[in-house]
């Protein structure tokens, strides 16, 4: 049966531990609609496209 040879030590385990809190980057690309910044592979939330085509209505408040 494998043993360890030595104790892991607290700042060992702390970094890697510390690698499952880590958030991803949010890349932003742009729209091809209103040219507005917004995730890849949603529905824009300024102007409702997705691929080409009107999803969601979006509401202007005016």
């Amino acid at each position: 049966m494998a043993v360890p040879k030595r104790k892991t030590s607290k700042s060992r385990t702390a970094m890697r531990k510390a690698q499952n809190t880590k958030k991803p980057i949010a890349r932003a690309s742009s729209c091809s609609q209103c040219s507005a910044p917004a995730m890849p592979h949603r529905v824009c939330t300024s102007c409702g496209y997705y691929n080409g085509r009107q999803v969601l209505t979006v509401a202007t408040d005016e």
